[in-house]
């Protein structure tokens, strides 16, 4: 009677604990189905869609005038999905034999079991069209876009290039990353459990917005006659490269920015030199990419040489430590402490008034009012001018000065630096800080960025900069017009004359370091109209072979740009 009772409760027992299962199964699935729902469904809709990518067309560069600098070209990108293919044979012939790829490199990716899995990219649209016209099964074409530059090498380390992903790597393509790159859009198709899209199901898509159009304050028509310029004077002289720089001293907009060689933007990991790369090791390779797309005029220091004299004379008339009058004598050489450091001229340029020591672009006249200046303030004039700090060029990796430290400064560093050696600056840094002294004394910014538009041609942002920082009188900045002016007429850029025209400007011929490997930098600096200024230009060559002078043969090549720009740019003869 007792098995009998406990076997009941046993029954009982285990009735009641798979009613309780059942419960709690039912109860789950009820939540499930009710208060559960939507996330299991987003759960389930997303085995059976499938997301593949649509590019947004990157926005162009144009120029001051319109012209494109940077654009795109469509090209395709070709994938394969392995659950869709039924010929696998098929599409690894035709894949190969259309995209010219290597037979078992496209077995390997036709085979791989993968959702999705990319053959080849930038594709050129025609053989795109063609795969897609053969409706194999399984092969996706999708279209995409590669940035395309319609003058290869123009401007190339001014405008940049973009990676595979399409996004900027060096230059204004960079710099103007956030206006230029859009925004991709996607397609979503829905599958079979065996992952083969359903052709009876509509297609969801949501477009791509294309990028913002960036203008830019460079002329086309004067980069490429400058960037021919330089390339003239690059081969006669067999230099080792010329940057040449013309820009608005009163707003510092940058016309032109040439730094030869240039390299193919379309090409940009193709070497611009003889070397065979495929001697060069990956490193090897890249350090020579590296150097390739450095921009000269930004990323290099150098020492200025006399050009600098512009710098130490602004300095000297504002503090009242020159009159123009002053009387000086050279013999060719001024001894300070115990170095003798000469000038240019052997002989001596013996008497001359501070004028004809600018005009004769005299050392020993320089180093004479730099001591006059004395080393604590030509410190303080060298960080109100601008020199201890940057541009901020709206271009990627600007180097900074390298000058000593102001107690590391002794009576011939001083002497030195007053001619422009023994420190470093950037051809850009020179070529705002000049602008600032010629235009009336106020510091520029020196830029290319102009407005962004959008697909309309519609204006969405104006770019503004930080100008108008006063660094000198309008006097003293009146009294260089003065000078400079002389120079060009009488002195030593007269190569740099334009009939008709009022010119200023300054010769430069500075030896690099280590003096003993006999290598210079010719330079010149010079801005129209005199009294006016509209245009400074610069021309930088480094280590010209034969005659080497600033005044022989870089005066010269800004000379002639300006001849040929002149009319261009509205400025006429007075």
């Amino acid at each position: 009677m007792k098995n009998k009772t406990y076997n009941k409760k046993k029954i009982l027992v285990v009735f009641l604990c798979a009613a309780a299962v059942i419960l709690g199964l039912a109860g789950r699935l009820v939540y499930l189905m009710l208060f559960d729902a939507e996330y299991y469904q987003e759960k389930a809709k997303a085995l059976h869609e499938r997301e593949r990518e649509i590019k947004a067309a990157r926005g162009e560069i144009i120029d001051i005038n319109g012209t494109v600098l940077a654009t795109n070209k469509t090209v395709c990108t070709i994938s394969v999905i392995h659950s869709q293919i039924k010929e696998p044979e098929k599409v690894i012939q035709e894949l190969s034999t259309a995209l010219e790829m290597d037979e078992n490199t496209v077995r390997k990716k036709v085979e791989k079991v993968s959702s999705m899995e990319r053959v080849k990219t930038n594709v050129d649209k025609e053989t795109g069209d063609a795969i897609r016209n053969l409706e194999l099964d399984g092969v996706k074409v999708d279209e995409d876009f590669k940035r395309y530059y319609p003058y290869n090498e123009l401007a190339s380390k001014v405008l940049g290039f973009t990676g595979g992903d399409n996004q900027g790597i060096i230059g204004l393509e960079v710099k103007y990353e956030e206006y230029l790159k859009g925004k991709n859009g996607t397609i979503l198709t829905t599958t079979d459990a065996r992952g083969i899209e359903l052709d009876a199901v509509a297609e969801g898509r949501i477009e791509p917005v294309s990028g913002n159009t960036l203008q830019i304050s460079l002329d086309y028509n004067i980069q490429m006659y400058a960037q021919q310029m330089a390339e003239k004077v690059m081969e006669e002289k067999q230099a080792d490269k010329v940057a040449i720089l013309l820009m608005n001293p009163q707003n510092g907009e940058i016309l032109a920015m040439v730094n030869v060689p240039e390299f193919n933007l379309n090409e940009p990991f193709t070497l611009n030199t003889d070397v065979d790369e495929n001697s060069l090791s990956a490193d090897e390779k890249q350090d020579a990419l590296n150097q390739m797309w450095r921009n000269g005029c930004i990323n290099d220091t150098y020492e200025p040489g006399s050009t600098f004299k512009i710098i130490t004379a602004s300095a000297c008339l504002e503090e009242g430590v020159v009159s123009l009058s002053d009387q000086f004598s050279c013999p060719g050489y001024r001894m300070v402490e115990d170095r003798k450091i000469r000038c240019h001229k052997v002989g001596g340029h013996g008497g001359e008034t501070f004028v004809q020591g600018i005009q004769n672009s005299c050392n020993p006249v320089f180093i004479e009012i730099g001591l006059r200046l004395g080393v604590e303030k030509f410190c303080d004039y060298f960080e109100q001018f601008g020199l201890m700090g940057m541009t901020s060029v709206d271009l990627p990796g600007e180097a900074s000065t390298i000058m000593h430290k102001e107690e590391n400064i002794g009576q011939v560093e001083l002497a030195t630096m007053s001619f422009g050696q023994s420190f470093q600056v950037t051809p850009i840094q020179m070529a705002a800080t000049v602008s600032s002294l010629v235009n009336g004394g106020k510091r520029v910014t020196p830029h290319f960025g102009v407005r962004v538009l959008n697909e309309e041609g519609k204006e969405t942002e104006k770019f503004t900069y930080d100008d108008g920082r006063r660094v000198i009188s309008e006097k003293t900045s009146e009294t260089m017009q003065m000078l400079l002016e002389s120079v060009v007429s009488e002195g030593s850029g007269k190569n740099a004359y334009v009939e008709g025209y009022h010119i200023g400007g300054k010769t430069a011929t500075s030896q690099t370091l280590p003096r003993s490997a006999n290598k210079y930098i010719s330079s010149f600096i010079g801005f129209a109209p005199a009294d006016n200024p509209q245009i400074l230009g610069m021309c930088v060559i480094y280590n010209p072979k034969g005659v080497y002078y600033g005044g022989t043969i870089a005066a010269p090549v800004v000379g002639n740009i300006f001849e040929n720009i002149f009319p261009y740019l509205g400025i006429e003869k007075d």
